[in-house]
């Protein structure tokens, strides 16, 4: 059986791991970087799996029948511990580990720095492709605090305990950018762009812990509030929500229909920075 392993691996404490039974890991780089590298016995999956595609929000969550077909074919069982990482920083793993927490399934890790990480510390490293082993999966209960859905967010943005984290760019927060009929960002909402806990001196490791949640709390991001993370398609915000769950936000969920579905809904109020 898998260890107990931590939210947030490093290369040095995934290593003794690797062949554990009832390990999955799960690489969400790009495929051609995949076949020229990856961890050992690392499954890679298409992380355009982990949305729904479709307008005017991509980033909902698969549909329940999808979402079963999805995790049926990695293999998943509910004792199975996951291990993700890609190949930029944390977006696509943070998302696939966002979706499992929504799906209820809470044995999972993030490998920090992914394969950039890996690869810089020496590790061994695979270029056959590992098959998963398909299973039959079911849902079970979902956690339903770890999405958050249109009307609740467009009752509850405003309340005093709620802090929106947008992690977006500063220009599409400013509404000097849109990827949506309308610019700018939720009222009241806070920004600390997803590359902002990124290390790029360290093969984009976060940084160090205390420092990003003191940024965080200087922007009124705390654990004692709830806090709601979206970006365009809750793709870049799933790593902001997994750096708050690594530094123990309890409270912390995210906006699947982001921007895409707010900024392209006609009765949505917005606030624009333009200076």
């Amino acid at each position: 059986m898998a260890r107990d392993l931590p939210l947030l691996i490093s290369p040095q404490g995934l290593l003794p791991a690797l062949g554990d039974s009832g390990l999955l890991i799960v690489d969400l780089g790009q495929s051609s970087v995949y076949q020229q590298a990856h961890v050992p016995g690392a499954i890679h999956l298409d992380f355009r799996q982990l949305q729904r595609n479709t307008p005017p929000a991509p980033g909902l969550l698969p549909d329940d029948a999808a979402l079963e077909t999805l995790l049926g074919s990695i293999g998943l069982t509910p004792d199975t511990h996951v291990v993700a990482y890609d190949d930029e920083g944390g977006g696509w793993a943070g998302r696939l580990l966002w979706l499992l927490d929504a799906v209820g399934h809470s044995r999972y890790s993030y490998l920090d720095g992914g394969i950039h990480a890996w690869l810089a510390d020496g590790m061994p490293t695979e270029s056959t492709p590992t098959q998963p082993r398909p299973v039959s999966y079911r849902l079970g209960r979902k956690n339903l605090r770890t999405d958050v859905p249109f009307e609740e967010m467009l009752r509850r943005h405003t309340d005093d305990n709620v802090v929106i984290w947008d992690a977006r760019s500063r220009e599409e927060f400013d509404g000097r950018r849109a990827f949506a009929l309308k610019g700018g960002h939720i009222p009241g909402a806070v920004h600390y762009e997803w590359t902002e806990a990124m290390d790029k001196s360290r093969n984009l490791r976060l940084r160090d812990l205390d420092a990003v949640r003191a940024e965080l709390a200087e922007r009124g991001i705390t654990s004692d509030k709830e806090v709601i993370t979206h970006c365009q398609t809750h793709h870049r915000s799933s790593f902001s929500w997994l750096v708050g769950k690594i530094l123990g936000f309890d409270n912390i969920r995210g906006y699947a229909g982001s921007w895409a579905e707010w900024g392209n809904h006609p009765d949505t109020p917005v606030e624009k920075d333009l200076k």
